[in-house]
């Protein structure tokens, strides 16, 4: 007997109802299931005592605490089997901190040691440089930190006074490692001698080319700010204090557009000054003196001072005659 078309309507229409509860009851479970695992937590693998750059990964120098499910980083380490595969090492890559979770961009990969190439981000490079004491800002500079690079070197040609000069080679460097620990064999501090620094290919080449041609300092900055777009060449003449004179101050980018009105205004004065009659001479003025004499002499006779010149001057009649 064949089915009525109504038949099959109804059949179509209870399957498609069906297949929408079994869809909603699906979202409804895993929801709840998703709900319980952030509710949760899960061992998370954190260094049970400070690990410095190049210490190897051991089971002893390791511990798994709870971690909430929803605040687990990114590369975190839940076993003890991925962290530390059987046979094979791991080195800590930067300083890890106690109680600080084991992350993977902060060891080698499995059975690698210790190596600057793994902290380098795609397209960089690490190169090398010498400093010393000062021109490494006395020690105080730290893998991590932000730099400015400074070239102190002769100018062939120039004259005596401008023959050397610094210049900002780079800005905004990032040290990866530096060669300074705490205290040496001797128990003293011992200072830095080289520092690494992240740079692209062209700065690369800058810095080795610089090592040749001068000496290089380092100028440690404050994270986050800007480079400077206007950098300014500094010589033996501008190691002074005058603000009018060697380097510009303030840089252009700071006097915007107040430089022409600067420029006008000193024309204006230099042309009122020019057009300014010439001073007149000073006249001196002579002035009189009268000589003390004799009561019956006295108005006949007077004596005139002309600068340290003096004339006596004979007068007509007599004081009260």
């Amino acid at each position: 007997m064949a089915m009525s078309r109504q038949t099959m309507f109804a059949l179509a229409g209870a399957l498609f109802l069906g297949l929408i509860a079994v869809l909603i009851a699906n979202a409804y479970l895993n929801r709840a299931q998703q709900k319980a695992y952030a509710g949760g937590t899960t061992k998370v693998a954190v260094a049970a005592q400070p690990l410095a750059y190049g210490t190897d990964i051991t089971p002893e120098r390791v511990r798994f605490v709870d971690y909430p499910n929803s605040s687990i980083p990114p590369g975190a380490f839940t076993n003890s089997t991925q962290l530390l595969p059987a046979g094979n090492k791991r080195v800590a890559l930067m300083p890890i901190a106690v109680n600080e979770p084991i992350l993977t961009g902060k060891i080698s990969g499995v059975g690698q040691g210790a190596s600057i190439a793994a902290l380098l981000p795609a397209g960089m490079r690490a190169a090398s440089v010498r400093i010393n004491d000062v021109s490494g800002v006395a020690g105080f500079i730290q893998p991590n930190d932000s730099v400015d690079v400074l070239i102190t070197r002769l100018i062939p040609g120039a004259q005596q006074g401008n023959a050397q000069v610094t210049d900002v080679l780079l800005q905004n460097v990032r040290v990866i490692a530096i060669d300074q620990d705490a205290k040496n064999a001797e128990g003293s501090p011992k200072v830095a001698k080289t520092a690494t620094l992240e740079v692209n290919p062209l700065d690369a080449q800058k810095l080795a080319l610089a090592q040749q041609a001068g000496d290089l300092s380092l100028v440690l900055r404050k994270p986050g700010e800007q480079n400077n777009p206007v950098v300014e060449t500094v010589s033996m003449n501008d190691l002074r204090y005058n603000m009018y004179g060697g380097a510009r101050y303030p840089a252009p980018a700071v006097v915007g557009n107040f430089g022409s009105a600067i420029g006008s205004s000193m024309d204006r004065s230099a042309a009122q000054m020019s057009a300014a009659p010439a001073p007149r001479p000073v006249r001196r003025v002579a002035f009189v003196k009268v000589k003390p004499s004799a009561p019956a002499d006295l108005g006949k006779q007077i004596e005139v001072y002309r600068g340290t010149k003096s004339d006596k001057v004979k007068v007509g009649g007599s004081y009260g005659g």
